[in-house]
Formats: C-alpha cells, structure tokens, sequence
C-alpha cells in the first residue's frame, strides 16, 4: 500500500481546536521517545504550548494527516541570516509517530517546509539532528542537508546551550 498516496499535509491553523489539539498530541508523543526526552509533556507545558506557538511571530507549524489522523508533524520558526541579509527558516521540531514512520511522511513534511521557505524567501532551512538518530540523519542527507561550515577550513559548527 502506498501510504503517501493517502497523505494529507496542511499548515496548522493554531486557532482551530482540532489541529490545536494534534499539535500537542503529537509533540506529546515526541517527547516520550527515546531520541527526544523519553517522558511526556507537562500538564503545564501542554495548557501553554499552543497559545504559546500563535503568540510567537514567524511559527509555521504543518501536519500530516493518514485517513483523516493526525501522524506527523514539522514545527518551523523564521529567522534571518545575517551572512545572506535573508530569512531562514529553522525545523524545530519534526516528528512521526512510530507506527507510521518509513512511509515516506518525513519526507513529505520536508518537502512541505522547503515550499514554505522558498515561499518567504528564505536563503536556507536549518534543523537540529542526534549524532546518534542515523535515520533521520538519512533523510536529511537524502534531501540536501548537511553538517553546517562557513568554510571548510573554519570546522564544522556546534550547536550548544545555556538551560534557564
């Protein structure tokens, strides 16, 4: 069966209830596998995530929907590139729930986040990947993307952070 046939992939109205509610079941079921935190969203973190996300400029948040369920997600934010005096938009989150992962729906996600940026014109996507995930660091080779250098004698980048 061709799953991605069946595929349906939209941008996220965070007003409306039904897509508000897949976005915080899905990044739920993020956060309980093992490559994000291995436990759930917080009560808290849930009550605040979607009027959290409409509240950010520059969120762009599309869902994957099989046969009318929600099974995969992209969470984008715009930036800009002050290399390429351009927009950016970075994948903060991406996400398939298990049982629908091989099926192309990724890639279809992927696919949907490269429309938009080429719409805003942005200059580049960036995203996040575990040294450790080989089968998202597959699709993402697979589709363009690599480690980040300003030259290729400077080193490659390192993404850090400072928890608040």
């Amino acid at each position: 069966m061709n799953f991605v046939a069946t595929l349906d992939i939209l941008e996220a109205d965070l007003v409306e209830p039904d897509h508000a509610d897949a976005v915080v079941e899905l990044l739920d079921a993020y956060s309980r596998d093992p490559n994000a935190n291995g436990h759930g969203l917080s009560d808290g973190v849930k009550r605040d995530l979607v009027p959290g996300l409409r509240a950010h400029p520059g969120t762009h948040v599309f869902l994957a929907y099989r046969a009318g369920r929600a099974v995969g997600i992209a969470v984008c934010f715009r930036g800009f590139s002050t290399f390429a005096a351009r927009p950016l938009l970075n994948v903060h989150d991406i996400a398939v729930v298990p049982e629908h992962r091989g099926a192309g729906i990724g890639r279809a996600l992927m696919t949907r986040v490269e429309e938009c940026a080429r719409s805003l014109g942005c200059c580049k996507i960036t995203l996040e990947v575990l040294e450790n995930n080989a089968r998202a660091r597959a699709l993402y080779a697979s589709i363009g993307f690599g480690p980040y250098e300003l030259a290729h004698d400077t080193g490659r980048a390192l993404f850090w952070q400072k928890e608040l």
